[in-house]
């Protein structure tokens, strides 16, 4: 059976193993070796893939609920939008959500997720109580940030190289509307952007939007839209109805010149320089969700997320040379999101650092692993790191730079022999 990461490269055959019980789980784990997690299949590329693949969607039941103080247990198959779907309308929301509802649990505490909030609320693992992980020789473990701390540090944000998360408690926040006050605030360059985003710092989410073919004076534009919740008492959430793409469309499809138009149109479409709106979760939280299998739009050879994160304090500099890069290539990125982040946590493999993070979506095609390598360098340069979520190219010693407590996971995969068990494609490319 083939299974593919989220961008559609690279493809492994594997075996798929399922369980519904622990003991089955771990007669899974004693008899096979190269096992990983597999959990929606969200993860761009290689983190999630092994010649055996355990799935851990079935493992997806909602165990308590304490309504007091907002702990939800949950087994670690479930989705993101399940919890939303169950608790949006009794007024709770996760207090960290990346831009996609359609991860696992599971999924969202191996890869410490982040979302439009970091740079006030940290990382997903801020809101996990507990977790229950089973190691390499079947035995379970209960880790919290008080109990087992090395195993939490090392498995939020380790990729699912510890051994398999089986259920996590997190901590909801309250809210009274499933709505946003947005703002949207238009720049004409790098320099607003920066400055748009220290005026707003203050506010619950923000994101951006940049215009990676700009040039010139225009180099750095973008959307940036900050918000937080309303108060007006309306929790009637419900699923949106998807549009779908059907098919890979030809690989012509999205290039220099489509690309262009699209991003100028995009930019376009707002003409104040500040407006206001109200808009629902799935709009601001998750937009590109709407869209049944979109990673389809970039041909069958797929595409690579590139995703980095510089220090706050070389951050200007460094985004211009990258962006200036990309705008030479011609091979610029319509989805491209810009985040502000806050300090750093404790954890060996986590991504986030105080400063601020790009993403970009580039089509596979000739030139383009050549243009990564040379965005590689400036990151190296500016003291920044490469998010293993999206990862599917880095170089080993790229990674270990921006990575200091690596050999703090690398010991602790040695001396629980996870090593001996628990690898990925990514595990094995950066010899983790």
């Amino acid at each position: 059976m083939s299974f593919l990461g989220w961008g559609n490269y690279p493809k492994i055959a594997g075996r798929v193993f399922n369980f519904n019980k622990v003991s089955t789980l771990s007669c899974i784990i004693n008899k096979y070796d190269e096992l990983i997690a597999y959990g929606n299949g969200r993860s761009y590329g290689d983190s999630a893939l092994s010649k055996n693949i355990i799935n851990t969607k079935p493992h997806s039941f909602f165990l308590n609920f304490d309504e007091v103080n907002g702990l939800l247990h949950i087994q670690a198959g479930v989705l993101l939008s399940e919890i939303l779907d169950v608790f949006v309308p009794r007024g709770w929301f996760l207090k960290i959500t990346p831009g996609t509802k359609l991860i696992t649990v599971g999924g969202a505490v191996a890869s410490d997720v982040h979302g439009k909030n970091h740079h006030i609320e940290g990382c997903f693992s801020e809101s996990i109580e507990m977790f229950n992980l089973m190691l390499p020789d079947g035995k379970i473990v209960k880790c919290s940030k008080h109990e087992n701390v090395e195993l939490f540090m090392a498995t939020c944000g380790g990729m699912g190289l510890t051994g398999v998360i089986l259920d996590v408690q997190i901590s909801l926040k309250k809210i009274k509307s499933q709505y946003i006050n947005q703002t949207t605030i238009k720049t004409k360059n790098l320099q607003e952007t920066f400055e748009a985003f220290e005026k707003y710092k203050n506010t619950t989410y923000s994101v951006a939007w940049i215009d990676c073919f700009a040039k010139g004076k225009n180099l750095g534009r973008c959307l940036l839209m900050v918000g937080d919740f309303s108060n007006d008492g309306k929790l009637d959430y419900q699923t949106k109805n998807k549009y779908k793409v059907l098919f890979n469309p030809p690989s012509f499809f999205l290039n220099k010149l489509s690309v262009k138009i699209l991003n100028w149109l995009y930019y376009g479409r707002v003409r104040k320089t500040i407006s206001k709106q109200r808009v629902d979760i799935d709009t601001f939280f998750y937009p590109l969700d709407a869209i049944d299998n979109w990673n389809k739009v970039y041909g069958k050879k797929g595409f690579i997320q590139y995703q980095f994160i510089l220090p706050k304090e070389v951050s200007f500099k460094g985004l211009g040379n990258v962006l200036k890069e990309i705008s030479s290539s011609g091979k610029g990125s319509f989805l491209a999101v810009l985040k502000l982040y806050g300090k750093d946590n404790n954890n060996y493999l986590s991504f986030p650092m105080e400063g601020y993070s790009l993403a970009l979506d580039f089509k596979i095609e000739k030139g383009l692993f050549e243009l990564l390598d040379k965005l590689d360098g400036i990151i190296l340069k500016y003291g920044g790191r490469i998010y293993l979520a999206k990862d599917a190219r880095v170089k080993k010693e790229v990674f270990e730079q921006g990575y200091p407590r690596i050999g703090k996971f690398r010991a602790l995969r040695k001396k629980y022999k996870m090593s001996e068990k628990f690898n990925s494609l990514q595990s094995r490319r950066i010899e983790i």
